[in-house]
């Protein structure tokens, strides 16, 4: 179950169904209440009645992410001080709904009850109800009654929506209303049930849920129960950091996606993705999805396998200027509303991204270092290049050796990086940067998605691809490291505008380079230091923006705000290069933060300092849970850990950095080379047990910079702890 703190509301989901209601149940119209399935609403209004009253809510008790049980009584009568009829309402989404209705009676005389339950939808698009756009109205529904069922159904041009509302015990049934009759004896219940069933293309959905079934047996429950019992334990000696953790787990395995492609030997097998976040982004998208599974390599493969056999199957093939798409380049984001004219660029798809192609070929070179069989990887080794062809043919729009973007039409993103928004990216002064943008972090993708192409050749035997991919990332850091450092500010700019004018705001997008190892070695504290500075770190993480900028604003979603994904992704940078105490204090403010979240960290939070608010300020409208930041700890803790595999070479890097707040700390079911280890961290001592064959252990880190294929590996340098790489 999943509500934002202070809504009211209660969320549940289960893949692409999802239902926001009342905690009493009843899913009020005229707001973004509903039952949404496959990015449509298909109820829009389920309100129950009891005897003409307005039940009275007594408690909301969550299950898991799909399922919960709301209680309520029947308000007492005027003679009697207290109700004796509880209304028992257990909720199942997925594949739709169904909705379980026990009247229990506790009085010692009869129950006449009359139960009615008003039922609506108005088809809208996702898009419409998470915007808050004029909806249709209901009069645009036609509904059907017969045989204890509804029936309602909406045309509007080429699309048609259905959706069923079927109840057991023989309910009398009128248009938008079903009704029961019944006399509950003394200390016994009366039970009811409702399955809500839309339609697609013609075809009603298969329902996960029946009355013949227990819940334990079906598919999300068994789903679920597999990840929990294959997901790792972490024991440590802080509470709330252990609850921060179980809680990201949860939150995880509640967010995928599960479909059908090509697998091994051509076989159709089922593939999880990882959505980007509940409840208005449930579906893959191209970058989130690509970090997010990269953040939990340590706990599962198959997200990161699944993710890139999907996005494979969708990459470009053509130039089309409405959707972006061109050969080679990696999806933004799918989506399979009935008005799918609503989305970005009017399709089901759109490519409008800079940074997913690059970091496409980045997680399958990193997946082959945890130990994915090189047949596989094989089978997406063509993907890989012709993504690679994509940034070097339409991605570097001027051959100046850097990829930029500027989008096709008026309708597509204006920002195709991360930060997004449209004034996403901005000068110190605070004038919005105009395209074509080449964006600091995108580079430091792009030379990290040909260090990994250069890996996977040389592994193979390549001779001639390897020097070819070496020698383009040689290039591409040199040229980074001139063209984007500013020598008088001692920090990276945020990109290079459509002049080629270096976009000079003090941002965090430079961690993201330190994590994939663009950043020449001398250039590093200075980085570090301002990443760490007052003005960016808040007390709780690093800030998307400095407080010295002019577009600073702490409530803003991309100018001021923190991300913990971003968070993580920097502290693996700082660690990287070897600032383990600058590593560390990122880590402990995001994991603070998470404790007076809950222990659920949501999309962003405000950026005020620490010494103005205690405690984060919660940004209004942040998704949670939200994949990447159900992820970041996950990657704070492989950062920690200073944890670098490399199954190929047969080596594992592991030099653990823990503050001594989390000690002892213990984590189980790390998974690497077809197996799965332990990591026992105390005071001056650690150990790894379970370590597969095959695989050495290397008791310090990994060296700072990522040696290419046949490169000599640079020592440390002087007075610095040696890292490890977080990236490669």
């Amino acid at each position: 179950m999943i509500g934002r703190p202070g809504s009211g509301l209660v969320t549940l989901l289960e893949e692409t169904t999802f239902c926001i209601s009342e905690a009493s149940g009843d899913i009020v119209p005229g707001g973004a209440q509903g039952l949404f399935f496959r990015d449509t609403r298909f109820l829009s209004r389920l309100e129950l009645r009891l005897d003409g009253e307005l039940p009275e809510p007594v408690a909301v008790q969550p299950n898991d992410p799909f399922r919960c049980t709301f209680l309520a009584r029947r308000p007492p009568s005027p003679v009697k001080a207290d109700s004796t009829l509880l209304i028992i309402r257990r909720r199942y989404v997925g594949n739709g709904m169904r909705d379980e209705i026990t009247l229990r009676n506790l009085g010692r005389e009869p129950a006449a009850a009359h139960l009615t339950v008003a039922v609506g939808s108005d088809f809208a698009d996702l898009f419409e109800v998470k915007e808050g756009r004029d909806h249709h109205h209901d009069d645009d529904v036609d509904i059907s009654a017969a045989d204890g069922t509804l029936r309602l159904r909406c045309r509007r041009g080429a699309n048609v929506g259905v959706v069923s509302v079927t109840g057991t015990g023989d309910p009398s049934v009128a248009p938008g209303l079903l009704t029961w009759q019944s006399v509950i004896k003394p200390g016994t219940c009366w039970t009811v049930s409702m399955q809500v069933t839309p339609t697609l293309d013609g075809t009603d959905v298969v329902p996960h849920y029946t009355d013949d079934q227990p819940v334990e047996g079906t598919t999300p429950a068994k789903r679920l129960a597999d990840w929990r019992r294959r997901s790792p334990l972490l024991l440590t000696s802080d509470e709330r950091v252990a609850a921060t953790f179980a809680t990201s787990t949860e939150d995880v395995g509640s967010l995928r996606i599960f479909g059908r492609g090509p697998g091994e030997r051509g076989e159709q097998a089922e593939h999880a993705v990882i959505a980007a976040g509940a409840p208005w982004f449930m579906t893959l998208f191209g970058r989130d999805s690509l970090l997010t599974s990269w953040m939990l390599l340590p706990i599962d493969l198959s997200l990161a396998l699944g993710t890139l056999r999907t996005l494979a199957s969708l990459q470009g093939q053509r130039e089309n200027p409405l959707t972006e798409e061109e050969p080679g380049r990696i999806l933004h984001e799918t989506r399979s509303g009935r008005d799918a004219s609503l989305a970005l660029g009017g399709g089901s798809v759109y490519y409008g991204t800079a940074d997913a192609t690059p970091l496409f070929v980045m997680l399958l070179g990193e997946l082959a270092q945890w130990g994915l069989p090189a047949d596989v990887a094989d089978e997406l080794l063509p993907h890989a290049d012709r993504a690679l062809e994509w940034i070097v043919c339409y991605g570097d729009r001027d051959g100046d050796g850097f990829v930029e973007y500027q989008r096709a039409t008026d309708q597509g993103l204006v920002n195709q990086g991360w930060k997004d928004s449209f004034d996403g990216i901005t000068f110190a002064s605070g004038q919005i940067a105009e395209p074509p943008i080449a964006l600091a972090e995108v580079q430091g993708y792009v030379y990290a998605a040909y260090q990994a192409r250069a890996h996977l050749a040389h592994e193979r035997g390549e001779a001639e691809a390897a020097r070819h991919w070496t020698e383009q990332a040689r290039r591409l850091k040199r040229d980074f490291n001139r063209a984007f450092w500013l020598p008088d500010r001692g920090y990276f700019a945020l990109g290079l505008d459509g002049a080629k004018r270096p976009i000079d705001a003090l941002g965090s997008n430079m961690g993201h380079c330190l994590w994939t190892g663009i950043v020449d070695r001398d250039k590093a504290a200075s980085v570090a230091g301002h990443l760490t500075s007052r003005q960016m770190f808040s007390g709780f993480g690093i800030r998307t923006l400095a407080t010295s900028m002019t577009a600073y604003n702490p409530m803003s979603y991309h100018n001021g705000s923190v991300w913990p994904h971003d968070n993580a992704i920097c502290a693996a940078g700082l660690m990287r290069y070897g600032f383990v105490p600058q590593a560390q204090q990122v880590a402990t403010g995001i994991l603070e933060a998470a404790d007076m979240f809950g222990n659920r960290l949501p999309e962003l939070f405000c950026g005020f300092d620490r010494g103005d608010f205690a405690a984060p300020v919660a940004y209004p409208t942040s998704c949670s849970p939200q994949a990447w930041a159900a992820a970041a700890p996950f990657l704070l803790l492989r950062t920690l850990l200073r944890f670098d595999p490399a199954a190929p070479s047969g080596k594992v890097w592991c030099s653990p950095e823990v503050p001594a707040r989390l000690l002892p700390l213990r984590v189980e079911g790390l998974r690497i080379g077809g197996g799965t280890l332990a990591v026992d961290v105390s005071r001056g001592d650690w150990r790894i047990d379970g370590l597969p064959p095959g695989l050495k252990l290397i008791r310090h880190p990994r060296s700072p910079l990522a040696a290419l294929p046949g490169e000599r590996r640079p020592a440390a340098a002087d007075g610095a702890a040696r890292p490890s790489a977080a990236a490669r």
